[in-house]
C-alpha cells in the first residue's frame, strides 16, 4: 500500500443509508461525492462513488414516493459526475403473517423488499478489488451479509477498509464488518448539512417539495 492520499471508491447502500440516516430529517437532496469527500478527509481521494438502489413503487399512503425517489436519481446523474447508480428490485406484495397480539392468528400485510442491492455491491467491491481499481474501499451500510466479501477484500487483496454506520452512534457498528476494517468513520449533521445538492440544480431539477 502506498502513501496518502488513497484511491478510494464509496460503496452505498441507498436503502440502508436511507432508513439509517436520512428519512425523517431535512438533508436528504444530498450530494454524496461532497459528503463522502468530507467524512473521510484529504487521506481519501474520491474516484467514484457507487450508489446501489432499487427503483422503489407508489403505495395509496404515498402515491408520489417514485417521483420523489427518481428526481433524486436524476440530479445525481446530472450534477455528480463521479456517482453512478446500480439497481436491483424493488417487489410490493401482500402477505400473510402471524398476528403478535392473537386473535386472529394471522393478518394479511404489505411486504416491501428491497432485492439485489446488497448482491450488487458486494460483487462491485470484489470485482473493482480484482481490476486494482482503488487502494481504499468505503462500505456505507451496516448489513452484515458483506462481511465475507469484505474477508475476501482484505485477505486476498490487502486493500484498505473503511465502514461508515449509517445513524451512528444510535445505530451499532455490525461486529461482523467492524473485525475487517481498518477505520470506522461517522456521519456528523454538519457534513450533511454543508454536502446539499444545489436547489435547483444547474440543469433545472428541484428538490422535492415535501423534502
Amino acid at each position: 500500500m502506498g502513501k496518502p492520499p488513497y484511491r478510494t471508491i464509496v460503496y452505498i447502500d441507498g436503502f440502508n443509508f436511507y432508513y439509517g440516516q436520512v428519512m425523517g430529517s431535512p438533508w436528504k437532496w444530498l450530494d454524496p461525492v461532497s459528503l463522502f469527500q468530507k467524512v473521510l478527509g484529504t487521506e481519501n481521494k474520491l474516484v467514484r462513488v457507487k450508489y446501489f438502489t432499487a427503483r422503489v413503487q407508489p403505495s395509496p399512503r404515498d402515491p408520489n414516493v417514485n417521483i420523489r425517489q427518481d428526481t433524486y436519481l436524476r440530479a445525481l446523474q446530472t450534477h455528480c459526475p463521479l456517482v453512478e447508480l446500480h439497481f436491483g428490485h424493488f417487489l410490493r406484495h401482500n402477505v400473510r403473517m402471524e398476528h403478535a397480539n392473537p386473535p386472529p392468528p394471522t393478518v394479511e400485510v404489505w411486504k416491501n423488499e428491497e432485492k439485489g442491492s446488497d448482491v450488487n455491491l458486494a460483487l462491485h467491491l470484489l470485482n473493482d478489488a480484482w481490476l486494482n481499481a482503488y487502494d481504499c474501499a468505503v462500505i456505507v451500510s451496516n448489513d452484515s451479509d458483506m462481511a465475507e466479501s469484505l474477508r475476501l477484500v482484505k485477505e486476498q487483496h490487502k486493500k484498505l477498509i473503511g465502514l461508515v454506520t449509517p445513524g451512528a452512534p444510535r445505530r451499532k457498528t455490525s461486529q461482523q464488518l467492524r473485525k475487517y476494517a481498518d477505520f470506522v468513520k461517522p456521519i456528523r449533521t454538519w457534513a450533511l448539512q454543508s454536502s446539499q445538492l444545489p436547489n435547483p440544480t444547474p440543469g433545472g431539477i428541484h428538490k422535492p417539495a415535501s423534502w
